[in-house]
């Protein structure tokens, strides 16, 4: 990105000046390196959000930015419905509420390293994974609006898991405003054995270790030390959230004919929030959320299962889940007054400092824990929210290191066989449903994770906590 055509605020935080159609500023949190690596289809898209009707304060990308659909991947924008505020598919996503959990384990790393390769094989033939994989839950009717509506609540209901996990997942698990009508019946045909599955592309459930704390005070808080094992998920809501989008496009591309709404991009087709295609599209959008909730609360479960085969003394409690693909009504203070919002956060994390109620118990005071995912050979961080964050980006920060290459880019230069024995060569076993897949996930293909994270501290949007380094590593 060309730098002349911002404004420098500060070290890490810059400004596209309001020109032309734009309602708002653009805000880039990011280093100069970062900023000098996005790609031009970054700046156009943060200038195509700002000019969307009802949008608040600025059109947001975090660090880890790079070209989406409609929305920057990194990007973040709140609207008002008493100012006509949007709901757009290109600011929530295909994969809605993806996302991530982090379970503790209560073992150290000396504990783990010598039955490494038994556990993540065991995980491997447990936990389904790839593409069209079938999970471990086939859902009738009655049972799909459970999903749909109850979210984690249903399945733990149903013995998959603790109502525990539940005080540490984001909303408890469950949003309400989920209306099961809203979703196409190919998306229901899509979904119904899929809750549990790990799912393919840059999803993954991975073995890490806190090789680093920052933070020893949060650190405590959050039930970390140094050398302690962790699992995390990385998965969303798999084909029923993509049909989801897929199906509101045409919807949202009709409403913003119908409503006046000029549109730049076609994936940025939106409705008024009040609207009947917005409300629509939102219970839609809600029930793809509690989708997600339930299929990461299912993977716990079985990862839990794993375990108990091979380290039968692990005591695997969570740390948090929360996700990177949605549209939240929430509460934030503009301009002096507190108004509620609908914040999109596509390929962004929800970020709350200490204040905020909605937190568990033992995190209020101290700020909610923030997981963003590196790549399997590098590292992955814990962060925590700041009250600063929720001022200048809605309580917003990046979810992971951003793509540097395509897909296609990083298939070509790569090989999946090759990977696995390089990064076996350092330590990390890796599993694979597909050597291609597995290819187009390699580290090299992200930005430098660590420079993204300082990006994110330095800014004062989220402070470190711990670092996290991989010992093994599943793909789908």
């Amino acid at each position: 990105m060309e730098l002349n055509k911002l404004k420098k605020v500060k070290d890490y935080e810059w400004m596209i000046p309001e020109s032309g159609d734009m309602r708002v500023p653009g805000q880039i949190f990011a280093s100069r390196e970062l900023v000098e690596e996005m790609d031009e289809k970054v700046y156009e898209q943060v200038t195509n959000v700002a000019c969307l009707p009802g949008i608040q304060k600025f059109s947001i990308a975090m660090p880890d930015a790079h070209w989406g659909y409609g929305f920057p991947i990194g990007g973040v924008a709140a609207f008002d419905p008493e100012q006509g505020g949007v709901i757009s598919v290109g600011g929530v996503g295909f994969d809605v509420n993806c996302g991530v959990r982090t379970l503790k384990t209560g073992l150290t790393l000396d504990q783990v390293k010598p039955k490494l390769k038994e556990l993540v094989d065991t995980l491997f033939s447990t936990i389904p994974a790839g593409v069209g994989s079938r999970g471990e839950i086939s859902l009738s009717g009655g049972q799909i609006e459970g999903v749909l509506t109850g979210g984690a609540q249903w399945v733990v209901e149903k013995g998959y898991g603790f109502k525990e996990d539940l005080e540490f997942t984001e909303d408890n698990g469950r949003v309400d405003g989920a209306d099961p009508s809203a979703v196409s019946e190919v998306a229901l045909k899509r979904e119904r054995r899929q809750v549990g599955t790990l799912g393919s592309g840059n999803h993954y459930l991975e073995i890490q270790y806190v090789d680093e704390v920052y933070d020893r005070s949060v650190a405590q808080q959050f039930g970390l030390e140094e050398q302690e094992v962790v699992v995390t998920i990385h998965c969303g809501s798999r084909a029923l959230g993509h049909q989801v989008g897929t199906d509101y496009l045409k919807t949202l591309a009709d409403a913003s004919r119908k409503y006046g709404i000029p549109i730049r991009e076609r994936e940025l087709v939106c409705a008024p929030i009040d609207s009947k295609e917005g409300r629509r599209y939102f219970s839609a959008v809600n029930c793809a959320i509690n989708y997600a909730f339930a299929n990461r609360q299912v993977i716990a479960h079985l990862v839990r299962e794993g375990f108990s085969r091979v380290l039968p003394e692990a005591d695997l409690v969570m740390l948090y889940d929360i996700g990177h693909n949605t549209c939240k009504l929430e509460t934030h203070r503009i301009n002096g007054e507190l108004k509620e919002v609908y914040v999109h956060r596509k390929g962004a994390t929800r970020a709350f400092g200490p204040d905020r109620t909605e937190l568990p118990k033992p995190y209020q005071g101290v700020g909610q824990p923030v997981i963003v995912g590196g790549t399997m050979g590098t590292t992955s961080h814990i962060l925590v929210g700041t009250q600063y964050g929720e001022e200048k980006a809605f309580a917003s920060v990046c979810h992971g290191a951003g793509r540097r290459m395509s897909r296609n880019q990083a298939k070509r230069k790569w090989r999946g066989d090759r990977l696995i024995k390089e990064l076996g060569e350092k330590g990390i076993y890796i599993r694979a449903h597909s050597l291609p897949g597995l290819a187009e996930e390699a580290p090299m293909a992200y930005k430098d994770v660590s420079t993204v994270i300082e990006s994110i501290h330095d800014a004062g949007l989220a402070n470190k906590v711990v670092r996290l380094r991989p010992i093994g590593c599943i793909k789908g």
